[in-house]
């Protein structure tokens, strides 16, 4: 069974990062844009709001122990005196963490939250007037096998990783542990056919103000309300995209001129 202080750090924290999302349309790496090729979706495809935030994550072992992280660096260890205050989001999940079960024995857990609000980002604004601080679950990844894993040269770990290899939970799966956990998923927003999806840049944006017009994570009444995108995905996770306003708008700003 995998024992905190006997594990190397670097390795888990490489393992249970978020990996990279791409857009819905490619981007354009000479000037960030967004280009007419999109991510190609099949059957059923969820979407869920994006909320603009910080990626950030708990990490729950076997033994009891727990580990809370941002997208790039673990923060903080159950039992630490000290944690790092780094974008609240310590002081946002302890509690949160505490409450979780134990994982089994052959098995490393990691649940995947946005937190928001607050002061976490210049877009908190949109979801709060009174500086309250939230967070939503968004994924969740349940790691069997680890031993070996934890073992390979981190390069490899981070191939791994962005490759898609990570085992994410699938749509039902990730349903059912919210409800357990008491946590609460980003707003599911429609399930539609891939066939119903957008292709181009305008409809697209269209497409977008159509099925999020206003946020639907507010923490107040006083929250401008504004929001960030859609974040596309097949049931199984299997194919995932996001789509955000604003890249629209800029793109589209742009070709106008």
């Amino acid at each position: 069974m995998l024992e905190l202080r006997n594990c190397d750090l670097d390795n888990l924290n490489s393992v249970t990062k978020y990996p990279s999302i791409p857009t819905y349309h490619s981007l354009d790496p000479r000037n960030g844009g967004l280009l007419d090729e999109r991510v190609p979706f099949a059957g059923p495809v969820i979407g869920t709001e994006k909320v603009d935030g910080t990626n950030a994550r708990i990490v729950t072992l076997p033994d009891g122990s727990y580990l809370l992280g941002s997208r790039e660096e673990f923060l903080y260890a159950k039992g630490d005196l000290i944690g790092n205050p780094a974008l609240g989001i310590v002081a946002e999940l302890r509690a949160v963490a505490d409450a979780l079960p134990v994982p089994a024995a052959d098995r490393i857990e990691v649940r995947f939250l946005e937190v928001y609000g607050g002061k976490v980002t210049g877009a908190s604004k949109n979801y709060t007037g009174d500086r309250r601080v939230g967070h939503r679950l968004f994924d969740a990844i349940h790691l069997t096998g680890y031993e070996d894993l934890l073992t390979q040269p981190r390069p490899a770990l981070s191939e791994w990783r962005e490759s898609g290899q990570q085992p994410f939970l699938n749509e039902e799966e990730l349903q059912k542990l919210a409800t357990a956990d008491g946590l609460t998923l980003t707003p599911r927003l429609f399930t539609l056919d891939a066939t119903e999806l957008p292709d181009g840049l305008e409809e697209t944006q269209a497409f977008l103000s159509q099925h999020l017009p206003q946020t639907l994570s507010g923490l107040d009444d006083a929250a401008v309300g504004t929001p960030e995108g859609i974040v596309l995905r097949t049931p199984d996770r299997s194919t995932i995209a996001k789509a955000r306003f604003q890249d629209y708008a800029r793109t589209l700003k742009r070709k106008a001129r």
